[in-house]
């Protein structure tokens, strides 16, 4: 069988940051995968899937609301080793053209202060007791102050 593209990609090598992980051409339309890498793989402890969890439906609510990108927001959700998340746009992007709005969407997350989850209820999610806002909040407050708001080139393009 062949290896995946996304199995191509060196982890030891990798940093956290944002990274175009695919485009694919659907009918007339682009859609871009972005890599949102929280963790530097194989090389810190990972998220628990609680936290990953909190931060998919916060992430979520907040994507499917931004009055600039609500339309073009195909998926936000997390990656099976739990080094970070991927999203799913409508449009043919680069990975600059996110970082301002990751820096809006981790701040909201790093800052989100009420007591309920959005979806987190029995009746709108299939765990909803997997859930751990105080860890989501920590996770992406780290992401914020120690690669969004100090973004370089190397946190923006896969390593070779």
């Amino acid at each position: 069988m062949e290896k995946i593209p996304s199995f191509t990609i060196d982890h030891i090598k990798l940093p956290r940051g944002i990274f175009v992980s695919r485009k694919d051409n659907v009918g007339d339309s682009v859609i871009t995968t972005f890599d949102i890498r929280m963790k530097e793989p194989n090389r810190e402890p990972v998220m628990g899937v609680p936290e990953l969890h909190t931060f998919e439906h916060l992430a979520a609510t907040f994507l499917r609301n931004h009055d600039g990108w609500k339309d073009k927001i195909i998926y936000f959700g997390p990656m099976g080793c739990c080094t970070g998340n991927y999203l799913l746009l409508n449009g043919d992007y680069k990975s600059e053209d996110v970082v301002e709005l990751m820096r809006e969407m981790f701040g909201f997350i790093a800052d989100y202060s009420e007591e309920e989850i959005p979806g987190a209820t029995a009746k709108d999610c299939g765990n909803y007791l997997c859930n751990n806002l105080p860890m989501a909040r920590y996770e992406a407050k780290k992401y914020l102050t120690e690669v969004l708001n100090n973004i370089k080139p190397e946190n923006l393009t896969y390593p070779e």
